[in-house]
């Protein structure tokens, strides 16, 4: 009972809740807000231009982008072909050996090898400069005595196949045996 007499004080302060379904019929119908289309032919030119613009749009950049390349079919065949053609070729010799090989002009001049040095330049200072990765620094006659106490072939072995984090002949894969042992020496006889 109390709800009742609130829901009827609330309509009767306001008006327009009497006859609502004619307030929603003037929104509706309302001619401030029309549609921009009012006839069927206005309809049709709109429906054809949404269809024909972007279908124009597609049409010209495609040939924008293609229109410039004219190929021979012919030519894009024998282009092809190159790109994937195999590397190698089979030959097969009915009885005859194959050819030889043709002659090495001049072997390569045997490259100098490094001074102890130089490897140490090359391949070591950037870890045994600075103690990185606990490499020992050059130098510090501490950290390198327990090693030296190992002995020559033990440090050899170390620096040649690699030891803990560091690489195989300093990374230097290109290092001769003898080259990586001159480093080893130099810095042995810093650590002197």
């Amino acid at each position: 009972m109390l709800i009742s007499s609130r829901l009827q004080r609330f309509v009767s302060s306001n008006p327009t809740l009497e006859t609502p379904f004619l307030t929603l019929q003037a929104l509706v119908m309302s001619e401030e807000h029309g549609t921009l289309v009012k006839t069927p032919k206005q309809l049709i030119i709109v429906s054809v231009i949404a269809l024909v613009v972007p279908v124009g749009i597609a049409l010209l950049g495609a040939q924008l982008v293609t229109g410039s390349k004219r190929v021979d079919p012919a030519e894009a065949k024998k282009s092809v072909e190159s790109r994937i053609k195999p590397v190698g070729e089979l030959v097969k010799f009915d009885g005859a050996p194959p050819p030889a090989a043709p002659a090495v002009v001049a072997a390569a001049a045997p490259a100098k090898a490094k001074s102890g040095e130089e490897v140490y330049q090359l391949a070591c200072t950037a870890c045994h400069g600075a103690g990185i990765a606990g490499a020992p620094k050059t130098g510090d006659k501490t950290a390198w005595a327990p090693r030296i106490a190992q002995g020559a072939a033990t440090l050899y072995e170390h620096a040649i196949k690699g030891f803990k984090t560091m690489p195989a002949k300093g990374g230097q894969s290109a290092l001769s045996d003898d080259e990586v042992k001159a480093a080893v020496d130099y810095q042995v006889a810093k650590a002197k």
